[in-house]
């Protein structure tokens, strides 16, 4: 389908299946709103269109495509306002109306408002408008999912229905920790060896940031087990490289088979970031270390650790004295940098 508009960042008139439509209509069409709207005038829509050629979109190639998408939404919806619109107050009013066209769908009506309020923070930054009074929405969807971790008998209830291919990447998310749209990335051109110690050097899509992550025994196994002319570690059963979508979908559909036999049924490819930060501390990792990776605060990896092995009896022993003695270590750190201070 393509979309016409009056000019750039003007309103939309017509939306055709061919590039140059040869419809009567197409140019009343644009006649109409040519005489509607003069160009001089700073539209919303001109707006949105100036943030998606700004640095002020994400970087994340999934996150950007979903912030263009809420952002033409938002451009469709008050293409015949002005920028002006969102210094009147009332703004708010009429922000919070079209969202709540997804009410039934808490997680998209949040995020329709953060696309709208991320152009307009950006706008107010430019000059483009002076002021907006759209801060702080009201946020329907919560959810707590630090609780919710893969289990070593949910790792094996899994890897015993699924393909190999599958099982793959449930493996290389539990021993690292990294996100869908990192992992499948991870390739043999990552691994690097430092300190005698081999580790995968990745930087992070989300944050930007460099995560060091040592390459634990089953690390090892997953990248010896895979064909030397394949340089990248997660695959389809095709041989294709996976996406994130594709490899969260994957995990989804075996899922669905053992749900009975799950501690969660639930449980998501995301989920694997608590199972992977006490790997993590087993590799030898320092909490601050792992807290940094996974973009965490201190108390709250220290948390998802503790969780983890009363969830998993067979190693809670072994990681609760790991979390202890690294907890121990912090503390006397703290006490001698505070005397140093003295």
């Amino acid at each position: 389908m393509h979309h016409f508009y009056a000019w750039r960042g003007g309103p939309k008139f017509w939306a055709s299946r061919e590039r140059e439509p040869r419809d009567p209509g197409f140019s009343l069409a644009y006649a109409e709103v040519i005489n509607k709207h003069q160009p001089s005038e700073y539209m919303t829509s001109h707006m949105v269109d100036d943030f998606l050629d700004s640095t002020a979109m994400p970087k994340g190639v999934r996150t950007r495509q979903d912030y263009r998408k809420w952002a033409l939404r938002f451009a469709d919806e008050f293409e015949e306002d002005p920028a002006k619109l969102w210094e009147n107050p009332r703004s708010r009013g009429e922000l919070n109306e079209w969202r709540a066209k997804w009410k039934d769908s808490p997680k998209q009506h949040d995020y329709a408002g953060t696309v709208a309020v991320r152009i307009l923070n950006w706008a107010r930054n430019e000059g483009k408008i002076s002021a907006h009074y759209c801060d702080r929405l009201h946020r329907i969807y919560s959810v707590d999912r630090s609780e919710i971790v893969w289990t070593d008998a949910d790792r094996h209830n899994f890897l015993e229905v699924a393909p190999d291919w599958a099982g793959r990447v449930l493996t290389l998310a539990c021993e690292t920790g990294l996100r869908p749209s990192d992992l499948v990335r991870l390739t043999r051109d990552n691994l690097e060896k430092f300190d005698g110690m081999e580790r995968f050097r990745v930087r992070t899509q989300k944050r930007g940031r460099i995560a060091h992550i040592p390459v634990t025994p089953e690390l090892r196994t997953l990248i010896d087990a895979t064909p030397s002319d394949q340089s990248i570690l997660l695959v389809n059963d095709r041989g294709s490289p996976l996406n994130a979508v594709s490899a969260s979908r994957a995990i989804a559909r075996y899922r669905e088979r053992i749900k009975d036999k799950l501690s969660d049924p639930s449980l998501r490819l995301q989920d694997t970031r608590g199972t992977a930060a006490t790997r993590l501390l087993r590799a030898g990792l320092a909490l601050n270390q792992i807290a940094n990776h996974m973009g965490w605060s201190l108390r709250y990896a220290a948390s998802v650790i503790e969780h983890y092995a009363a969830v998993s009896p067979s190693e809670s022993a072994e990681v609760l004295e790991l979390l202890g003695r690294e907890k121990r270590r912090r503390e006397s750190k703290t006490v001698n940098a505070n005397v140093n201070a003295q």
